[in-house]
């Protein structure tokens, strides 16, 4: 399986659109459009990557990330986004991409990598708790507000 498997950081326009197909399935909110518009933003103004994974020259997995700094983390990676093909799920391609970003990390000076995950994906959480061993450190919390 190894010598199948592929990681390719997606940096143009068309590269970007081609991992829609893919993220689509986590980001159920976005359109291409808009999916393109705020990558190429992030990519700007916050340094995130997209990274896909390819398994015989088929995208079956992608993840987003971006170097970030707080105060209670200091330096660290925050993956934003982490989605594999519903039908290619279970087959170690999640655990590629978050080994790469732990690598990415350690070759950049970053001893943390931190994430979110909606309370519902109780699957995702077991797969960072007990595979990739995360801790559980934190609830996220969203308000939204009016636009103008």
């Amino acid at each position: 399986m190894e010598s199948s498997l592929l990681l390719k950081e997606l940096r143009t326009k068309e590269e970007i659109l081609e991992g829609f197909s893919v993220m689509k399935h986590l980001r159920t909110h976005l359109d291409e459009q808009s999916f393109l518009e705020l990558v190429l933003e992030a990519k700007q103004k916050e340094g995130y990557q997209l990274v896909a994974l390819y398994d015989h020259n088929k995208m079956v997995a992608i993840i987003g990330f971006m170097p970030m700094i707080t105060l209670y983390y200091g330096r660290f990676i925050w993956v934003c986004d982490l989605v594999t093909l519903p039908e290619e799920r279970s087959k170690g391609y999640g655990e590629k991409l978050l080994t790469y970003v732990h690598q990415y990390a350690v070759e950049n000076g970053y001893n943390i990598v931190s994430l979110s995950s909606g309370l519902q994906r109780v699957d995702a959480h077991r797969f960072y708790e007990e595979k990739m061993r995360y801790n559980k450190v934190s609830y996220v919390f969203l308000k939204k507000l009016p636009s103008h």
